[in-house]
């Protein structure tokens, strides 16, 4: 089975999803990830891929998102900006990686992705840096209709909103979604509300992770 170092992986909604492509998947976080659902070293991730990087067929990093999201200005603190650093630790490798992050990042010829471009009830844009390079989604994004949250205010719903109240969609972000809607949105039942805050639906790995595996196994056959 092909291995899979998943870097500042959070409770692991990439992982799930690149379990589920065919990797055999290992987590690293400098925190502690109690509901991470596979092998987890707690661990600084640049100096982990720098000792053990050579031991793993492709790397996926999330690095933090904070400092180059929209909503940076709500923060009250300064958040770090990793994104060149992993991109050169991960080109010293030598092995296939993926850096993913939020829209506004500085990737480099990123694919994006949307939880609509698999069926799924939730607005989540994402990039995806790829190398070798992923050149296409797999489908184009299918924002029908409106999304839980700010617009709910503006439309006169003071609670946090429901999809039963006329929405299509559901914003995992902040405080205006309600948790079992945004697992259910996400396809992530194993996660707290401060976890599902910060990841990304296992979908988006697994399509990411088929068109690696068929491009590893092109070089292999060729």
């Amino acid at each position: 089975m092909i291995r899979l170092l998943d870097l500042f992986s959070g409770a692991g909604g990439g992982g799930v999803g690149y379990f589920d492509a065919g990797f055999r998947v290992v987590g690293v976080d400098h925190r502690p990830q109690p509901h991470y659902p596979f092998e987890f070293i707690r661990a600084d991730a640049l100096e982990y891929l720098a000792e053990h990087g050579n031991e793993y067929d492709v790397i996926h990093a999330s690095p933090p998102c904070q400092a180059y999201s929209v909503t940076w200005g709500l923060y009250k603190r300064d958040y770090p900006m990793l994104i060149e650093l992993v991109r050169d630790a991960l080109i010293q490798t030598g092995k296939p990686y993926v850096i993913e992050n939020v829209p506004g990042s500085p990737l480099i010829n990123p694919v994006m992705l949307c939880g609509t471009m698999f069926g799924l009830k939730v607005i989540r844009h994402r990039l995806f840096e790829c190398s070798p390079l992923i050149y296409f989604s797999p489908a184009t994004c299918q924002h029908e209709g409106y999304a839980t949250g700010n617009r709910a205010r503006r439309v006169g719903i003071t609670r946090t909103p429901r999809l039963s109240d006329g929405f299509n969609y559901v914003t995992v972000a902040g405080n205006n979604y309600l948790s079992d809607e945004g697992a259910k949105a996400m396809k992530i039942d194993w996660m707290t509300r401060a976890e599902l805050s910060q990841a990304i639906p296992p979908a988006y790995t697994e399509w990411l992770g088929g068109q690696i595996i068929e491009i590893i196994q092109r070089k292999e056959t060729a």
